[in-house]
């Protein structure tokens, strides 16, 4: 048998994104609110907790009704994604982002921070969003007005159009993954009942005790100074900050002295 096409559902998938929504019905029922309803569920219970059978309970719904309107999890969730990048950067009077939020910061480097930080804020109100696994965007309007608004600072600052993107997924790729870390540490003082400086204290003077090994003196210098500093194993905030720095500099560079 042959295979069939997924050209069909994925057109099905951008109408929708871009408000090619049908009509409420007697129930009332809309996209908007099941989308809505998806958000809510996955701030409290992550991405995996959200299933159209929950929605559909969220709402007081069967479950049935929602597929006229949704066709599975996996539209529901790039819906989901494009709605909460509505949030980014304001409106710009006429439902959309503001495309020039980012520019109006200051010079490039401002603009950069500027995006990180809301980006930032948006994994730490939605942190579900860390767990979308596809190597895809979504491209709905709210997606593409995001690309827009981050790379408008970028623009006619010497950098190729291929290299605007590959700064930008930089910036985006480092936000990610201290997030994640930033995930990771706040789930583990709740898993485990004890703060970082709790787990430190106990940590540390064990650690003086049984890292004698002379091969080891730089990490346990080096971790010994980070844990004095912190109170902890990592800081994942600080090297948001110190690694945004490195990268701003490095396109800086990259700028001044144009590689082949």
């Amino acid at each position: 048998m042959a295979r069939r096409s997924p050209a069909p559902d994925l057109a099905r998938s951008i109408y929708l994104l871009w408000g090619h929504h049908p009509s409420p019905g007697r129930s009332g029922l809309t996209v908007p609110a099941i989308v809505t309803a998806g958000i809510e569920i996955a701030d409290v219970d992550g991405l995996d907790a959200v299933s159209m059978r929950k929605v559909a309970d969220r709402l007081g719904v069967g479950a049935m009704s929602l597929y006229g309107h949704v066709p599975g999890k996996d539209d529901l969730t790039a819906l989901m994604v494009d709605a909460v990048y509505a949030e980014l950067y304001g409106d710009d009077g006429n439902g959309g982002g503001d495309v020039a939020a980012a520019s109006r910061v200051g010079d490039w480097r401002a603009a950069m921070r500027f995006v990180a930080e809301r980006n930032w804020a948006l994994y730490q109100r939605h942190p579900w969003l860390l767990d979308i696994r596809s190597s895809r965007p979504t491209l709905g309007p709210h997606v593409s007005r995001k690309y827009e608004v981050e790379l408008r600072p970028l623009d006619g600052i010497g950098l190729s159009d291929v290299e605007m993107d590959a700064a930008l997924t930089l910036v985006l790729s480092h936000v990610d993954s201290t997030a994640r870390a930033h995930r990771n540490v706040s789930r583990t003082r709740t898993e485990s009942g004890m703060s970082d400086a709790e787990w430190w204290a106990v940590v540390a003077p064990v650690l003086d005790q049984v890292m004698a090994d002379d091969d080891l003196i730089v990490s346990a210098r080096i971790g010994g100074a980070v844990g004095a500093q912190f109170d902890a194993a990592q800081h994942p905030e600080h090297a948001l900050t110190f690694g945004l720095d490195t990268i701003l500099a490095g396109i800086q560079a990259r700028i001044t002295s144009p590689g082949p």
